[in-house]
């Protein structure tokens, strides 16, 4: 169990210091920044490159929100669910305090919005909270469909972290204009302690939404996938 919670705890940090810091040292350099689309592909090469270097030890869950789908799907023993949880959080946490470490050794340094997720005011692009409760939902369910089935037994082992590497390259594409997409809990939980204030304040929302798009998608997998 400790070697999985390791692993856990190192493909969260990776995603969060990979996908958030992409977003916070190098979306917006003058000329050479990468953008929306940069900030995109590098949350997915997170979680591709971290699902085949750890995913063999733990299943690469990286996300409470995926922990949960797969218990509610019956892939994952409700007895690691709390284990799995804390380490990702953690990961998550540490991660975005190398960010922040890194960040403001710049000297110009502003905090801003840290790559927290948002809604209403904090939305980039100023959408409500009801759009960002309706986009986390339905991208996390997807996103869980889509691993539930990458991984089924019928498909050509090898190949899931890429569907869900490019899963999450979408997710991002489609949402980060609306909640600066989290389909996470744990990656929102790590930039939202470093802002405070408003970004704590709607945290709930992105432990909320993840949680109950990943556990519809569970309940659909157990309806319409493929066990035999």
């Amino acid at each position: 169990m400790f070697k999985r919670l390791s692993a856990e705890f190192l493909g969260t940090f990776w995603l969060v210091f990979g996908g958030c810091g992409s977003a916070v040292l190098a979306a917006a350099l003058p000329e050479v920044g990468i953008g929306y689309l940069g900030v995109s592909f590098a949350f997915g090469l997170t979680v591709l490159t971290m699902a085949y270097a750890v995913g063999g030890i733990s299943g690469g869950h990286f996300n409470p929100a995926v922990s949960v789908g797969l218990l509610v799907a019956g892939k994952f023993p409700a007895h690691k669910l709390v284990g799995y949880v804390i380490a990702q959080v953690l990961g998550a946490i540490a991660a975005a305090a190398v960010i922040y470490l890194i960040a403001s050794g710049k000297g110009d340094f502003q905090l801003g919005g840290f790559a927290a997720n948002g809604y209403g005011a904090h939305s980039p692009g100023g959408y409500s909270l009801t759009a960002a409760l309706v986009a986390e939902v339905v991208l996390t369910a997807f996103f869980l469909f889509i691993i539930l089935g990458s991984t089924h037994g019928r498909v050509p082992a090898g190949f899931a972290p890429i569907a869900i590497g490019l899963a999450l390259t979408l997710i991002h594409l489609v949402s980060i204009p609306v909640t600066n997409t989290s389909v996470n809990p744990a990656r929102s939980t790590g930039q939202a302690l470093f802002v405070g204030d408003w970004a704590v304040a709607q945290l709930w929302l992105f432990w909320v939404a993840p949680i109950v798009g990943a556990a519809i998608a569970g309940i659909v997998w157990k309806i319409v996938g493929d066990d035999d």
